[in-house]
């Protein structure tokens, strides 16, 4: 950034409050034309660092790295708390389906256009495949959010960008680990993921137990609001420490605090004292204090996930938007076989909620940090893997946007449909 805006405080307010209110338009005109407003962030961001070169992710240090971390932190515990335990009994079949299935055919496809089309090797092409074989849970929970479908197509799309994230992070170390050693442990790669996940998620539903219990007396306490948020750090803190999944944690965290009545167990008694403690939900004040949050860190970090795309490798840019295009028609051969039992609607919104996040903009950058820490080239292609991984990521989010904007005539068509049967039937 100039010195100019350096040392200009004024400026840097005066961009920070119009950026909030450009992201309430934004978000108007998804909800009456499509237009998504994640375009419009990422495009700000694009134009703040690569084109202007006023901000770049160096100049934000690990902050940058943090803020994304602390923001899906919280879309998870929100999305978790909009969640129903009776959804996730119904449809946890079907997420395992989508999830594995389209985890592994990212993977193959990515690998697949990396070595023959971009020449890498095969463990390096791989290797970039595994950092793009979730979705973004930043970017598919408030896209969702906005978007009018069933519940199971909610609950579905948000466990499974919560649960890829998982694998992502573990294959693609396991990965790198494998370049350090020269073989890959397959079985150390699952083991690893099922540990991942289930004490991830036993650490999530046991913190959300005991911060329910202690609800009603924490609220006596002034300015208790952000206490909620503070206990959910302690909880994805500590989970990362212990090498597990701090994501899930989280969202399991959430789905406990939206659901505490499924959670009264009598052994509770010996934490908080003989008498049974009453199990408490977040009150509509609560809630709408963690929407607030969740809209203002989701408006900052598309324009952070603008400012860190890379131009300055044109063929990797290339090969990211062969890849991206190419990830988007398998997930649609996919849902077509694995979602036939769906409406149309909701098989095209499944379909193209595949934009790659945080957790493929983490990893993207390991690479290069394990050669330069290394001082010689362990892994191959670093630079490359780093770069076209951020530019899948940069044309998933535009390539979902566009299907995004053209699912507004699909709902209407599909609404005209069923009423023109209805008035058929009734005839």
């Amino acid at each position: 950034m100039s010195d100019f805006a350096v040392n200009s405080t004024w400026l840097i307010f005066i961009f920070l409050g119009v950026l909030i209110f450009c992201a309430h338009l934004f978000s108007a005109i998804f909800s009456r034309r499509r237009v998504p407003d994640v375009l419009f962030l990422v495009a700000i961001g694009i134009v703040l660092g690569p084109v202007l070169g006023w901000l770049t992710p160096d100049m934000l240090g690990p902050m940058g790295g943090l803020f994304a971390s602390i923001t899906l932190v919280f879309i998870l515990v929100d999305s978790g708390i909009d969640m129903h335990i009776d959804d996730l009994r119904r449809y946890w079949v079907g997420v395992v389906q989508v999830m594995f299935y389209s985890f592994i055919l990212t993977m193959t496809i990515s690998a697949l256009v990396s070595h023959y089309l971009a020449g890498m090797e095969w463990m390096s092409s791989f290797l970039l495949g595994s950092m793009v074989g979730g979705t973004g849970a930043s970017i598919v929970i408030p896209m969702v959010r906005q978007m009018r479908v069933g519940d199971r197509t909610r609950t579905v799309l948000t466990l499974e960008s919560a649960i890829s994230a998982v694998l992502c992070i573990v294959v693609a170390l396991a990965i790198m680990e494998g370049f350090k050693l020269g073989e890959i442990r397959f079985a150390s790669i699952i083991g690893n993921v099922l540990a991942s996940f289930f004490m991830a998620l036993i650490l999530g539903v046991l913190g959300g137990m005991i911060w329910s219990g202690m609800l009603q007396r924490v609220r006596r306490l002034q300015n208790s609001m952000f206490l909620t948020p503070a206990f959910v750090f302690v909880i994805y803190g500590v989970t990362e420490a212990l090498g597990y999944s701090g994501a899930i944690a989280a969202l399991a965290f959430g789905v406990v605090l939206g659901n505490s009545s499924y959670f009264e167990f009598s052994f509770l008694r010996k934490i908080y004292g003989r008498r049974r403690p009453r199990m408490e939900s977040l009150e509509v004040n609560e809630k709408s204090f963690f929407k607030e949050i969740v809209f203002i860190l989701k408006t900052f970090f598309f324009v952070y996930i603008g400012i860190s795309i890379p131009f300055t490798d044109s063929m990797a840019l290339l090969y990211g938007l062969v890849v991206a295009a190419a990830i988007f028609v398998g997930r649609f051969i996919l849902i077509a076989f694995v979602g036939r039992k769906n409406t149309p609607t909701d098989r095209y919104i499944v379909s193209i909620m595949i934009p790659k996040g945080l957790a493929s903009a983490v990893l993207a950058s390991m690479p290069r940090q394990i050669n330069l820490i290394a001082g010689r080239s362990v892994i191959p292609n670093a630079e490359r893997i780093e770069c076209m991984v951020y530019a899948i990521i940069f044309f998933s989010i535009i390539i979902c946007s566009a299907f995004v904007l053209l699912s507004r005539k699909r709902i209407i068509d599909e609404e005209f449909s069923l009423e023109q049967e209805e008035v058929y039937d009734y005839e």
